[in-house]
């Protein structure tokens, strides 16, 4: 069903574009009607247009507050044209028809970036906007509503296309837009006040997202994927290589992650399917590659190596020999871009703006939502308790608090064991904490060859001494673990008596 445009209404805060779109509209004869910046704007690039205030008879008021907000205009954009009774409201009160919204919103994510005075970014929520683009939407069967300066052309050409008219077709798929957009915008307003008033689980929780990419597949190609970010953009900055699969990102989640824990440039991580195979806070560079390349070396081919810090050209001669899926750095120097961009298939991530603020994780499961808090916080010492008669040293203590900051990023039941503030064997993913217990000791026999000043970190509790007992076995000299067992007592004892050192958390650090 075509519907013929004879008069629009402008308004909107992003002016980009304008001219080439009312002189597409002008060729059709359209009437324009508009208010504010928008007027103003029109009036300059030497259009005729009718101010909304002229339009309603009405003055704008309450310092720009109400100015679309009017009978006269939105029984133009509502009315049902085929509608007796619509009609007859109509000509009772000789209101026109308006056949064309275009609108977009004040910037209100730009002012939250900018702006930190209450006052001022309550001003910059739009309310005349979002009215006008829900009315127009509502009635898509007589009214077409654009909300974006990116549909412009799409309008050019529809009107071309249909000599001044637009299809229902297009016109239910700028309502659907339309609705988007008023959901998103009210989604980041609602956000904003849950923020300000600290309310993490309000009775009603909105989600917005603007849409990254869509995906080749997900984790398996017959299941569909995209990915979506509240920015526009995304943080990780993909510089080379082929496109970032589902199962890419959620590995650069967990590579990103764990890195942005560590100090600042410093630190190398590698994963392979969602879990830290190895991990090296030494302070050189070079050696921080190895200590963590070594650790599993096995697992490391084909995976995502992360660094904290600037790759030079001297570790991507090592990199380049090796198998990696995908690479993340605080920037790469000339040289070593040249070098690992031979390899056209290696993803090349810059982190160096990517920093994680978010305070809240989703997991989602048919109409259902899990929200948590994260478990990002850094630690600090005094979250810790040493229950054993022997005391840690400073680097003993270091080391089980790097093990334990690294343990809580594996799947549990977790165990990570460490020494000079490096992993040499990880044991993830097990219903059995013994069983991870052995994992770690054998990838550390396997890869190290060293039970020399191992420490140990569960992040759970042992809920018996058998796993506790496996370590010291294999020459583990001090533990990290939260307390909370019935047995702690059991375990603590267990510990005085082989001379070790146990560490006890406040808290567990699970990862499901």
């Amino acid at each position: 069903m075509m519907k013929r445009i004879k008069t629009a209404l402008i308004s909107v805060s992003d002016k980009k574009n304008l001219k080439s779109l009312i002189q597409n509209l002008r060729k059709y004869r359209i009437k324009l009607i508009s208010s504010g910046g928008t007027f103003k704007e029109i009036k300059r690039l030497k259009f005729e247009c009718l101010e909304v205030s002229k339009f309603t008879n009405s003055k704008e008021i309450l310092e720009g507050r109400v100015k679309t907000l009017h009978p006269k205009i939105h029984a133009g954009i509502l009315n049902k044209r085929n509608d007796r009774t619509h009609l007859k409201d109509m000509n009772k009160n000789n209101y026109e028809n308006i056949d064309l919204v275009i609108v977009n919103f004040y910037p209100f994510e730009k002012t939250l970036e900018h702006v930190h005075d209450h006052k001022k970014i309550i001003e910059d929520i739009d309310i005349g906007g979002p009215t006008l683009a829900r009315a127009a939407a509502k009635n898509y069967n007589d009214v077409t509503v654009l909300t974006s300066s990116e549909n412009y052309d799409d309008l050019i050409n529809e009107l071309k296309k249909n000599k001044g008219s637009t299809s229902l077709k297009f016109r239910k798929i700028m309502s659907q837009q339309a609705f988007a957009e008023t959901a998103y915008y009210d989604s980041v307003i609602s956000n904003y006040f849950n923020e300000i008033s600290n309310t993490n689980f309000p009775q009603k929780k909105t989600i917005y997202g603007n849409l990254i990419e869509k995906l080749r597949y997900g984790e398996n190609s017959h299941q569909e994927s995209a990915i979506y970010s509240k920015t526009k953009n995304s943080d990780i900055n993909k510089i080379h290589g082929k496109q970032l699969s589902y199962n890419n990102y959620n590995d650069i989640y967990t590579a990103l992650t764990i890195s942005k824990s560590l100090p600042r440039n410093i630190g190398t991580v590698i994963v392979k399917h969602a879990n830290p195979c190895g991990v090296s806070i030494d302070k050189n560079n070079l050696k921080s590659f190895k200590l963590a390349f070594d650790c599993d070396p096995v697992s490391a081919f084909g995976g995502i190596i992360s660094f904290n810090f600037k790759i030079k050209k001297s570790l991507a001669d090592l990199l380049n020999k090796i198998f990696l899926e995908v690479v993340i750095a605080n920037g790469f120097d000339k040289e070593a871009l040249k070098i690992l961009k031979s390899k056209k298939n290696i993803r090349l991530i810059d982190s160096s703006n990517f920093s994680i603020g978010e305070k809240l994780e989703f997991k989602s499961l048919d109409h259902m939502l899990l929200i948590q808090s994260s478990n990002i916080n850094k630690f600090k010492t005094s979250d810790f308790k040493v229950v054993s008669k022997r005391k840690p040293n400073k680097d003993q203590l270091k080391n089980l608090i790097f093990a334990f900051n690294i343990c809580r990023h594996v799947k549990s039941n977790a165990i990570v064991l460490a020494r000079n503030l490096s992993t040499i064997g990880i044991g993830s993913g097990q219903p059995s904490r013994v069983d991870s217990c052995q994992i770690a000791i054998d990838k550390m026999k396997m890869f190290n060859k060293t039970n020399k000043d191992v420490v140990a970190a569960s992040d759970a509790f042992f809920p018996f001494v058998d796993g506790v007992e496996k370590l010291i076995q294999s020459g583990v000299t001090a533990i990290i673990q939260p307390s909370g067992s019935i047995r702690d007592k059991e375990i603590i004892n267990f510990v005085n008596r082989t001379n070790k050192i146990l560490v006890f958390s406040k808290n567990r650090h699970f990862k499901h």
